[in-house]
């Protein structure tokens, strides 16, 4: 579960650094920095970095931070572009649950390990995903739905973006936690999913805000819960899963990696910047319209939630046969 502690462990990081590696950070940046987000422009990672990396530019007083989408095999062609960079704090790459914590386990000979591959610079955000159903599906809370499917065991039809994309890991998670069955139909793409979820073709998805409220406020689709585990900034008015199951959380969420051997001043003066920027009003609501909520951590606890997540997502993924397509 992804712990609520984001001012605790804002604090500066320069403060645990010797001495002698301050003065290599105080040399840094010497050239372009670039933000490598291996998606194509467009999604979700996207239209999250690059108000973070605009935001960075400032904060480095000017200095260019450049987003490069190296896009490929759900993220591991850029992710392993990335892992092979020089380690000196100019190249970085933004990273995601699927990216560093889903992908080693659908996809077959991943080219990167992500604990010896990557140095956790700094958490951004966290996503939580909506549980939306048809309106003609005769449940109006998380508990009665929950309580529909267990009397209906494999009938009802949940879609995906796709094998292995966050839609379909966060179902999974949820019927796993949930005792339940449903039918997955994976889409390519969350807009032909959501089509057919308003033609009621589809009962159910677990999709992002940003692809299910419009249609919820226009009384289209019914949203039952989201799945943090208390109230989200960026989904305000809908309660968490978490009431009708105790201790279900799974939020997607975004921070930025960099090569392993990346000096640790350096990764400290970055995550500083990042945790100053994202206390910042006009960040907040930029990440507040793609449904996220701004996540500071120091790069130790950034860590320790990618390590964490891989040995959730191992057994989840093994339990319910999920491949990548």
């Amino acid at each position: 579960m992804l712990a609520r502690r984001s001012l605790l462990l804002a604090a500066p990081a320069l403060a645990t650094i010797p001495i002698g590696d301050r003065a290599l950070a105080q040399s840094w940046p010497s050239r372009p920095i670039s933000i490598v987000v291996p998606f194509p422009p467009g999604g979700s990672n996207d239209l999250l970095a690059r108000p973070l990396a605009a935001k960075l530019q400032q904060a480095l007083g000017g200095h260019p931070v450049v987003v490069e989408n190296r896009g490929g095999a759900g993220g591991t062609v850029g992710a392993a572009q990335v892992a092979r960079s020089a380690p000196d704090g100019h190249t970085l790459m933004w990273g995601h649950v699927g990216t560093l914590a889903v992908n080693p386990f659908i996809y077959p000979n991943i080219p990167y390990d992500v604990l010896r591959d990557f140095a956790p610079v700094a958490l951004v955000a966290t996503l939580p995903g909506v549980l939306a159903i048809h309106p003609s599906v005769p449940a109006r809370t998380t508990a009665e739905f929950i309580a529909l499917a267990k009397a209906r065991p494999g009938t009802l039809e949940y879609g995906s973006a796709g094998n292995g994309s966050a839609s379909h890991i966060t179902m999974a998670s949820f019927c796993d936690a949930a005792g339940i069955d449903l039918i997955h139909v994976p889409y390519r793409g969350n807009g032909p999913m959501l089509t057919d979820l308003l033609a009621g073709r589809l009962k159910v998805a677990f999709a992002g805000a940003p692809v299910v409220l419009p249609a919820v406020r226009d009384r289209l689709l019914v949203a039952l819960g989201m799945s943090a585990s208390r109230p989200s900034a960026s989904i305000p008015g809908i309660n968490p899963v978490a009431e009708a199951l105790p201790g279900y959380e799974m939020v997607q969420w975004h921070g930025l990696v960099a090569p392993a051997a990346t000096p640790p001043a350096i990764i400290a003066r970055i995550n500083e910047a990042v945790n100053g920027q994202l206390g910042d009003p006009e960040l907040q609501q930029r990440l507040v319209m793609e449904g996220a909520d701004a996540a500071p951590r120091t790069p130790d606890a950034f860590r320790q939630l990618i390590a964490s997540e891989l040995e959730r997502f191992r057994g989840l993924i093994t339990r319910a046969g999920i491949r990548a397509d």
